[in-house]
């Protein structure tokens, strides 16, 4: 990812014993490249899959990995030809229904629903995170469902594939606003949206700068017009507003962001947080205590999410 792919996925498998690291490269070419990589050793076969755009370099990106975790040489690697709909059609059957919890289901777009009489949230997750099978995807959306009873405000900080401002909809919320610092994340939420007959006056979506600073509410940071245009000042200005807000995104930015997420909650309103691993919870519980009372962690495959209540006097204990 630091050298150039848009996106990453591991996969670990047995393999038979080997005494020397084997690294083997496919690059496979059509709209995008991807990379696959075995590493090999210690009985353990690790596979990389990565995506590039068509006009990257991907020997210079090869090389640079390679060098940067130790590597002597440049591993060997493969070109072939494929065509571009077949790496699409690929890449859809690799995402089926996922079950959430009795009753909620995440379906893709050019899959069936299992089961009609669930609440189905349709999803074409593009590039943007967010498909239903992350453990702090179904951690959140758990959270939703218990909070979520009818008329409510809720704030997605970090809204992807826009799934959980979705979710919160079809719980019975009466407006969810999405946030992100991706312009892919909200053409994605958009769409979505739109899947599941979401209207804009239901679901408002805005960018907003990756990092704190004095002018994150007052001027736009984005240069080009098309982003430009996705960024509501209006609703990145408006605090104490809702009654739930989730942030699904990961530690560092949880907390250089924390007061600002914070902000956004009515005083009492539930503030949950996720995206990082069971060994960052207490860095992250011990930030957010000055913001959160009656602060809970619930756990899935070693993923957390915390929740508490925000406190009507930040500071107070």
């Amino acid at each position: 990812m630091c050298f150039g792919a848009s996106s990453t996925t591991i996969d670990e498998q047995d393999s038979h014993e080997s005494s020397e690291e084997e690294v083997v490269f496919v690059i496979l070419y059509s709209k995008t490249l991807v990379m696959v990589a075995n590493f090999d050793n210690f009985n353990i076969q690790i596979w990389i899959s990565s995506t590039f755009d068509v006009d990257q370099d991907v020997k210079d990106c090869i090389s640079r990995a390679a060098d940067s975790v130790g590597l002597k040489e440049i591993p060997n690697y493969e070109v072939e030809m494929h065509d571009h709909t077949d790496w699409i059609k690929k890449t859809q059957e690799s995402f089926h229904p996922v079950e959430i919890t009795e009753g909620l289901w995440i379906v893709p777009e050019w899959r069936n629903p299992p089961d009609l009489q669930a609440i189905n949230i349709i999803l074409n997750p593009g590039l943007a995170f967010g498909t239903g099978e992350h453990p702090t995807t179904k951690l959140c959306l758990l959270l939703l469902r218990r909070l979520v009873n009818g008329g409510e405000y809720f704030l997605d900080y970090g809204t992807g594939s826009g799934v959980l401002a979705i979710a919160a909809l079809k719980f019975g919320a009466d407006l969810s606003v999405g946030f992100d610092i991706e312009r892919q994340a909200i053409t994605s939420a958009r769409h979505n949206a739109a899947l599941n007959n979401i209207g804009p006056e239901k679901l408002l979506l805005s960018l907003v700068p990756s990092r704190n600073g004095p002018q994150f509410e007052n001027e736009c940071p984005y240069e080009d017009i098309s982003s430009q245009d996705l960024y509501n000042s209006k609703i990145i200005a408006e605090k104490d507003k809702y009654d739930v807000v989730i942030a699904n995104i990961l530690l560092y930015p949880l907390l250089d962001l924390a007061e600002r997420i914070v902000s956004y909650a009515k005083p009492g309103a539930v503030v949950g947080v996720s995206g990082i691993i069971s060994e960052q919870v207490p860095t992250v519980v011990e930030h957010y205590s000055q913001f959160l009372e009656d602060i809970n962690v619930s756990t899935m495959d070693d993923w957390a999410c915390i929740t508490g209540s925000k406190k009507t006097e930040p500071g107070t204990t």
